[in-house]
């Protein structure tokens, strides 16, 4: 027996605006729009979701979402582009983090 996949759940204040960061400027599919929560595949599997109706944990130790990718500079370049506010990572692996509502998104290249 296994299981088909995974979603991690995030709170957030704003929906509209974490819809317009996921499917905008990191152009994450919609997988499914519940109202209070919407569903976004990543790419290589799994699915993140984010529900207003949920706590936000906006801290200084905040949740992070990482997303990796072999193209980290090509990323930055077009999240730049989008008007993302992004600063630079520590060290060679973490290299850009993207801030939107309520969380952070890192761009990271584990090779």
């Amino acid at each position: 027996m296994f299981f088909n996949g995974s979603i991690a759940f995030f709170g957030v204040s704003d929906l509209a605006a974490t819809d317009r960061f996921y499917r905008g400027e990191l152009e994450l599919e919609l997988y499914k729009d519940q109202g209070l929560c919407r569903i976004y595949r990543v790419p290589g599997g799994g699915m993140i979701g984010f529900c207003s109706h949920m706590a936000v944990t906006a801290r200084e130790k905040s949740p992070i979402l990482t997303f990796l990718t072999e193209d980290v500079d090509g990323w930055h370049a077009k999240l730049k582009e989008k008007g993302a506010v992004m600063e630079e990572g520590p060290g060679q692996l973490l290299r850009y983090i993207c801030h939107n509502p309520g969380l952070k998104a890192v761009c990271y290249n584990d090779k």
